[in-house]
């Protein structure tokens, strides 16, 4: 187990200053372009490709550092660049680590590389969970996942929501009900192949920020793909359920993470780290802003009215970015959440970062709210970390349930 540090060794500082760099000159010059335009950054991810940062070697790297900084350091510095063009980058991701908490080592391997490509034919993917009439009430989902056992297939049928990277995507990993009789516990997660008949792009979302970020609905018209493609297989499956049922059956709850949630519990403290570094971008564009901008003959940092302002932004910031590496060394130490430490990530880091940001927007006043300033995108980027993954009322529930152990609704 490595120990508990705050100090960063030398090759993470290292990674971490190189993808600084790549934020600075690559991802920052154009950030307002693509916000506008509204489209995935393509020539931009591909660069990213080309340095070595938008791969499945990095991200593993990254994922396997010992100390557990490897993600949230990774994903605050590419936030700090912008939010939209960075979720186009970090993205597949979240399909990456719905494979790699619910497949088998052949699947990983498999499935994870056509998720990215490579420098000279990037690919994306996309995991769709959420649904039109399913989001934080999962258990509500109604996309089905029928065993066709003369062909060996399975057939999936249902309308996925929300989707980052949904239809433009390499492989989908769609979470299905298998079993609706036993709620979110009669869940399963599947790989889509590429070029799928019965696949297409639903409604492309216009959204209020993280706007390079592709999002849209995903049709599943009778998709039929191998039985392989049940991710951990189907002897796995059916055990679960089995247990499941008898556990219903003797009217005891099983605590069975379904194939969403083993992946957001994952992915929770690296959201919070998207949070952190949207929120040191808006901060230090306004503390430059105070240091430079004059009014009555003297900088507006000298009124204590904004310099307190930006003494709690930064120590709000720093406050967040410790629950996230707490989190995350928690994660990679194997010491339970025992009060749901990732969610508490999450939810303070994704309140600050909205917070931060509307601080950012009054302190530069006029010029904030127009789009000469970054601060009025990233104000708007920031409304998102509230909302995916789990929105902060749905954290607090997680949260509440952990420390009292009560089912509170």
């Amino acid at each position: 187990m490595a120990e508990f540090t705050l100090d960063l060794n030398d090759d993470q500082k290292q990674v971490r200053d190189w993808i600084h760099g790549f934020a600075a000159d690559v991802i920052r010059p154009a950030a307002a372009e693509w916000d506008e335009r509204e489209e995935t950054p393509w020539p931009v991810i591909q660069e990213a490709a080309k340095v070595g940062i938008y791969s499945l070697d990095f991200y593993a790297q990254q994922y396997f550092d010992p100390t557990g900084l490897g993600i949230p350091m990774a994903m605050e510095e590419l936030f700090w660049g912008d939010a939209g063009i960075a979720l186009s980058i970090v993205g597949t991701g979240l399909a990456a680590v719905g494979v790699l908490a619910n497949g088998t080592e052949e699947q990983i391997g498999t499935w994870i590389p056509q998720m990215y490509g490579d420098a000279n034919d990037v690919k994306v993917a996309a995991f769709c969970s959420s649904e039109p009439d399913a989001g934080s009430d999962v258990a509500s989902m109604r996309t089905r996942a029928v065993y066709d056992e003369a062909k060996d297939e399975w057939v999936l049928n249902g309308t996925k929501t929300w989707a980052t990277n949904g239809g433009i995507a390499n492989v989908h990993v769609v979470v299905a009900c298998v079993d609706p009789a036993l709620g979110s516990k009669g869940h399963a997660s599947f790989i889509v192949p590429p070029a799928t008949p019965g696949l297409s792009q639903g409604q492309k979302f216009k959204k209020h920020g993280i706007r390079a970020s592709h999002t849209a609905e995903v049709v599943l018209e009778d998709v039929r793909i191998p039985g392989s493609c049940l991710l951990g297989g189907k002897e796995k499956l059916d055990e679960r359920l089995a247990r499941a049922r008898e556990r219903a059956a003797k009217g005891g709850g099983e605590r069975v993470k379904n194939a969403a949630m083993a992946t957001f519990e994952a992915s929770r403290p690296a959201v919070g780290a998207m949070a952190v570094g949207t929120a040191r971008a808006a901060y230090e564009v306004a503390l430059d802003y105070a240091k430079t901008r004059e009014q009555f003959g003297r900088p507006i940092i000298d009124n204590q009215g904004i310099a307190f302002q930006l003494a709690d932004m930064r120590t709000q910031i720093d406050a967040a970015r410790l629950l996230v590496w707490r989190a995350s060394w928690m994660a990679v130490s194997g010491k339970p959440f025992t009060a749901a430490e990732g969610s508490m990530s999450k939810l303070y880091a994704s309140e600050v970062s909205k917070k931060v940001t509307a601080q950012a927007v009054q302190i530069l006043g006029g010029n904030g709210f127009t789009r000469e300033y970054p601060v009025e995108r990233m104000h708007r980027d920031a409304a998102i970390y509230t909302i995916f993954e789990g929105t902060s009322e749905i954290q607090r529930l997680v949260i509440a349930r952990t420390l009292s152990g009560m089912p509170i609704r």
